[in-house]
């Protein structure tokens, strides 16, 4: 096999909500197969860690991915520097939590605002820069399980979710012309700061359970579906949504007494 096939080297990346969790760890897989990695993220003390992390201060920005004259700003940064954009994984997030019966609009529109909307302006800038560069470009877009599951109380975050895959579908199908693959990964039950209150209880053990994989993720897991969809291995590879959940999403039922 041709390992070259999987190597980012020359390529430049562009990780949104790069400096914690899933994206940190993206990141930092993307850096080791080769790729000059910029990151976003909302939190100074975050951003100053990854910064240490990746080695350069330049390629860490403050953004939020609800403003668009930012997002701009920041992918004009990462061109000036570096003089190009391969990658972009859009996977800045977060989650509401609240009743459908009672959930204030404006926290609606926070999380479309960040998953979908951000997502969709994200690509859009960077798909203008690889389409008028010439040489293609990856986008990828982070959705979750419940982009394909419903589930109460977290109403905002399900439909934003579920937004990604047809965005993803829909660039994928518009900018195959220009040679840009665009693709979609789906987290399981990962261990991350977020989810770490519920470790050793019984919705712990119901998901290592159902999981055929009979454990939880780490964000490492998701390294390898990462740097596959950002190299030239995956070239022929657009608008498909790859779960990376240890088979979660199959799963009847319990499987593990």
């Amino acid at each position: 096999m041709n390992q070259k096939l999987f190597s980012l080297e020359g390529k430049v990346a562009l990780v949104t909500g790069g400096n914690s969790g899933l994206g940190r760890a993206m990141a930092i897989g993307l850096k080791a197969a080769g790729a000059k990695v910029n990151v976003t993220g909302r939190n100074p003390e975050k951003n100053e860690s990854i910064s240490k992390e990746i080695g350069d201060t330049e390629a860490v920005h403050l953004l939020d991915v609800r403003n668009e004259e930012d997002i701009e700003k920041t992918i004009t940064n990462v061109v000036k520097k570096f003089g190009q954009l391969d990658i972009l994984i859009n996977n800045a997030g977060y989650v509401g939590i609240g009743s459908v019966l009672d959930l204030p609009l404006e926290d609606w529109n926070a999380v479309i605002g960040t998953h979908l909307t951000g997502s969709f302006l994200c690509a859009r800038n960077a798909a203008k820069i690889m389409a008028d560069r010439g040489n293609g470009g990856k986008i990828i877009n982070i959705g979750s399980m419940y982009s394909i599951f419903g589930l109460s109380y977290i109403t905002s975050y399900v439909s934003a979710k579920t937004g990604v895959l047809g965005l993803t579908r829909s660039l994928a199908v518009e900018l195959a012309a220009n040679n840009i693959q665009v693709n979609a990964i789906l987290p399981g039950w990962h261990w991350t700061e977020m989810t770490k209150v519920m470790k050793d209880t019984p919705r712990d053990d119901e998901i290592r359970r159902k999981t055929p994989a009979g454990r939880w993720g780490t964000a490492e897991d998701l390294i390898g579906t990462a740097v596959f969809l950002s190299s030239s291995a995956s070239d022929f590879v657009t608008g498909v949504s790859i779960p990376v959940d240890g088979g979660y999403s199959i799963a009847e039922s319990l499987l593990y007494d």
